[in-house]
């Protein structure tokens, strides 16, 4: 909704919550009255909108503190209706290395299993960036605490915690508009930006589908160029088929092993509430390496993928390795097959998975080719 419109707009990632709260808690230090409306500057689309803040107020020592309600909109999401708290003080413009927008996590919000650090995506910080150093005086700063009351117990329905997060619920996304991953208005968008692509000078000859945020965020950090990749939500198999006819020459697939398993099944659209038989598949390659019953049907009744694999590590890494090949292997090799099965053209996916630590995990034959660097 554009700047002029009916307030009260919906279908907004978590990340645009959090800067209406911040942007309403830093225009209470600034001395201005409360509004329950705040006009931020969005990215990914661009444009102005107007969105509904709860509460805002200076606290006794001097701090903020300014209240939003998240509304992702139409579609399944735990985040609908959950309380953002943002607390806002004033510090130094310059006074540490974390800038003048300097951030901390609160009760509910998700950090780092490594080092603590806030899980925040860079699209989170550009955008409170665009929305709060207008507000800043030149010699000032500003340390946000971000609150989500209700985040820890959320977290706990989600799989934030195979990526590494704890405590409580990511600050991530990557636009500001949620896309639901299941709906088949992703699917549409997806295939209309392929469409796009292949229309360009030069066409599309490279392409990375990338399922999921994490998979999003952690792209560039192994070397895959922004300018390749492609989101695709769980849409995977109609996605894999489209890029052959849009002429892509070489595709790789990036995402968690555990949810990429499945395409080892060939199942091709991997939401959960559609298909499964994740612990199917992995039995069965694991059987196809030569694990022993008794150790196969640990491997079948561990809670998660990531769990399964652990263990394996643990009781016989050798037969672990091979089975991370294994799985790769069978992920390309149904993926080209895929293809040529609904298309009649010969395209070869490339596969790279990460694990739950956000790590590089498996690298496939055809996959190696794009991280000469760092595949195992």
């Amino acid at each position: 909704m554009t700047d002029g419109d009916q307030a009260g707009s919906s279908g907004h990632t978590l990340p645009v919550w959090v800067t209406a709260a911040a942007v309403a808690a830093v225009r209470q230090l600034r001395g201005e009255p409360f509004q329950p409306e705040e006009t931020l500057e969005l990215l990914r689309p661009a444009g102005r909108e107007r969105l509904p803040v709860e509460q805002a107020a200076l606290l006794g020592n001097g701090d903020a503190l300014a209240i939003s309600r998240c509304d992702p909109g139409p579609g399944l999401d735990l985040t609908r209706g959950l309380a953002v708290w943002v607390r806002a003080g004033w510090g130094a413009r310059n006074g540490d290395a974390g800038g003048p927008i300097r951030l901390r996590a609160g009760a509910g919000v998700g950090r780092q299993a490594t080092d603590g650090a806030i899980c925040i995506s860079a699209f989170a910080r550009e955008l409170l960036e665009a929305n709060l150093l207008p507000l800043l005086p030149p010699d000032r700063g500003v340390t946000l605490e971000v609150t989500l009351p209700e985040g820890q117990a959320l977290a706990q329905r989600t799989s934030l915690a195979a990526f590494g997060v704890v405590d409580g619920l990511a600050l991530i996304g990557t636009g500001a508009r949620v896309q639901a991953s299941a709906s088949p208005d992703r699917l549409g968008q997806a295939l209309e930006e392929l469409q796009q692509r292949a229309a360009a000078p030069g066409g599309c000859r490279e392409l990375v589908l990338v399922v999921g945020e994490n998979g999003l965020d952690l792209a560039p950090q192994v070397g895959l160029a922004p300018g390749l990749l492609l989101k695709t939500g769980n849409w995977i198999g109609p996605l894999l088929a489209a890029a052959a006819e849009a002429g892509v020459e070489r595709l790789l697939l990036w995402g968690y092993h555990g949810k990429l398993l499945k395409l080892a099944g060939g199942i091709f659209h991997t939401h959960h509430h559609l298909a499964d038989g994740r612990a199917e598949v992995l039995t069965a390659l694991a059987a196809l390496e030569g694990l022993e019953q008794r150790a196969l049907e640990r491997l079948f009744a561990a809670p998660t993928v990531d769990a399964a694999l652990r263990d394996l590590a643990s009781s016989d890494p050798v037969l672990e390795g091979r089975l991370r090949r294994r799985i790769v292997g069978a992920i390309e090799a149904r993926s080209a097959a895929y293809i040529q099965r609904c298309t009649g053209r010969r395209l070869e996916p490339g596969v790279a998975l990460f694990d739950r630590s956000r790590r590089l995990w498996a690298v496939g034959p055809r996959g190696a080719s794009w991280l000469p660097e760092v595949a195992p």
